[in-house]
């Protein structure tokens, strides 16, 4: 088999050849760009790489045809256009982080420092506007500024939370077609395509860090205070944003076909770490109804199999999922309550695609040993893998800061496990 045909076996609940493994195709399932750096030093013994940073939000850094051979990675992205900033990644300059390493950033990613040291980010890179994100000294990626100004509760409309989405134009039709043309002739990878504006309330995009100035419910506090005081008008946010949606997936589906085989739909959170932040009845009544409509759509057209990102303990929130109609769960955080990878494969294997909880980011990965860290890899395949259903990847994306030892040591474990020699 060769990767393409091991995914689709996969994602259709068949074992294949052998495991499917995944970093870097969707932004909850990349790598941070200064892992990505030391990774190359590591395998490569590269001393003057400039990796090129692909998602500037989170600062994930690019897994480039090369290091995706060398890892033996199975599925390769399609990202939007532009990013979450608002501008295309093009025309690249460097840029230095904070621990020194030197990286490449997109031409339009202006920034000023503060007396500190912290960065700050403007949508499209128009520096006269205001901030939209900061990265904290130390830290390695942003978070969004919000603009400060409160929504008009009197006055409530639709159209100010709905203003960023929009029917895909000719342009951005044709970047899709393009790219999935391109992966689907030339290589053998599966193609995993991230869907625009299909995701209702994903707390990351209400602050809308690439837009000048968002109007409506903008503050992450407000946004959840608001899904209780005011679930009407919410629902009329999601409507509207529904209706762009089930429009850009029909033309998606007539110019792409199933050249793609996964599609990225939602990276909305419902989990803490220790149970959900939200009722199993508000999910029915607020969220599921705009997400069946748009899985119902995907899977009408096509044959995509639709992938849904949701962090924290979410084991009570599954079943809707399925009923919803999602295909594929990410990040299964299974450090999570109730996260039991067991239990998990016991009670949803036969109706849901893990892709992800290969091993913990929050613990082992970062502060584990070698050891340690292949052993939880080596456990957590056995237990996913039988019967497919079972994508590879990590618990959300690979921080910067991961020691390249233990990195090494997981795809060492990867490698074993798929009878792969390798010098890791």
């Amino acid at each position: 088999m060769n990767s393409r045909e091991r995914l689709i076996q996969t994602i259709n609940h068949k074992e294949p050849d052998q495991l499917v493994v995944d970093i870097g195709a969707g932004g909850q399932t990349g790598m941070g760009v200064c892992a990505v750096n030391n990774l190359r030093r590591a395998l490569f013994g590269e001393t003057d790489i400039r990796v090129k940073v692909i998602e500037p939000y989170q600062m994930l850094g690019e897994v480039d045809e090369e290091l995706r051979k060398s890892l033996h990675l199975d599925v390769i992205g399609i990202h939007p256009p532009k990013n979450m900033f608002g501008f295309k990644n093009e025309n690249w300059k460097p840029f230095t982080m904070h621990d020194g390493t030197v990286v490449e950033v997109p031409g339009d990613f202006n920034y000023t420092r503060d007396q500190e040291g912290a960065v700050y980010m403007y949508a499209e890179g128009d520096m006269s506007s205001q901030r939209r994100a900061k990265m904290a000294v130390n830290s390695y990626f942003f978070d969004a500024v919000e603009t400060g100004l409160m929504a008009n509760y009197e006055h409530l409309n639709p159209d100010d939370n709905t203003e960023e989405f929009g029917i895909l134009s000719q342009e951005d039709l044709e970047y899709y077609v393009t790219e999935t043309e391109h992966y689907y002739n030339n290589t053998a990878y599966g193609i995993y395509m991230t869907l625009p504006g299909m995701a209702f309330g994903d707390i990351a995009l209400v602050p809308a860090p690439w837009m000048k100035s968002p109007k409506g419910i903008r503050g992450v506090e407000e946004w959840y205070l608001a899904t209780l005081a005011y679930p009407g008008y919410i629902k009329q946010v999601f409507e509207k944003q529904c209706e762009i949606a089930l429009k850009n997936i029909e033309l998606l589906a007539e110019k792409v076909g199933d050249k793609a085989q996964v599609v990225f739909v939602s990276g909305t959170d419902f989990g803490t770490q220790n149970g959900l932040f939200l009722s199993v009845e508000t999910y029915r009544d607020l969220y599921k109804p705009y997400q069946k409509a748009v899985n119902d759509k995907i899977h009408e057209l096509t044959n995509w199999k639709v992938f849904i990102h949701s962090c924290g303990a979410i084991s009570e929130l599954i079943p809707e999922f399925i009923e919803a109609g999602f295909d594929i769960l990410n990040p299964v955080q299974i450090s999570a309550k109730d996260m039991d990878p067991q239990q998990l494969k016991n009670e949803f294997g036969k109706n849901i695609v893990f892709w992800g909880g290969g091993i913990d980011t929050q613990k082992t990965l970062p502060f584990g040993t070698p050891d340690e860290v292949y052993r939880e890899v080596r456990k957590n395949i056995d237990i996913f893998s039988p019967g497919g259903g079972f994508v590879f990847n990590t618990v959300h994306n690979i921080q910067s800061n991961i020691p390249v030892e233990n990195l090494l040591a997981m795809f060492r474990a990867l490698n074993d496990a798929r009878k792969i020699a390798s010098g890791f």
